[in-house]
């Protein structure tokens, strides 16, 4: 989906996978498909409507395919800055990112995004 009236997601899949201490440092790649499954799964819940979501992944993790329901972007270098350009692509319509970054954060509020943390999609 690519309708810009759907609330655009944009999931910072290091920072959300590294927010709970589960052993995600073994198998990079797996802990970020089982986060954009789990995406796929059950959207963005508390945001009803449709939403398109966006998983930003980097190092490891890039080799992490889209699924219905979620695209992949692979971070060519820095997955914030990535995140950045997605959301400043993306201007005119309502952006969501999911960090719990306090740098990337500020980037994002300054170009008009909101911003939640990593509990809105982990378990």
């Amino acid at each position: 989906m690519d309708d810009n009236t759907a609330l655009l997601v944009i999931v910072d899949a290091a920072n959300v996978v590294g927010s709970v201490p589960d052993g995600w440092w073994r198998d990079r790649r797996g802990a970020a498909e089982r986060l954009r499954d789990r995406l796929a799964a059950d959207g963005l819940p508390g945001h009803p409507g449709a939403q398109e979501i966006v998983l930003v992944v980097e190092g490891a993790a890039r080799g992490v395919e889209p699924v219905p329901g979620v695209r992949v972007e692979a971070a060519p270098g820095s997955g914030d800055d990535r995140i950045v350009e997605l959301v400043a692509e993306s201007a005119g319509r309502s952006r969501l990112v999911v960090t719990a970054d306090r740098e990337l954060r500020r980037r994002v509020a300054e170009l008009g995004a909101d911003v939640t943390g990593p509990r809105s999609v982990r378990d």
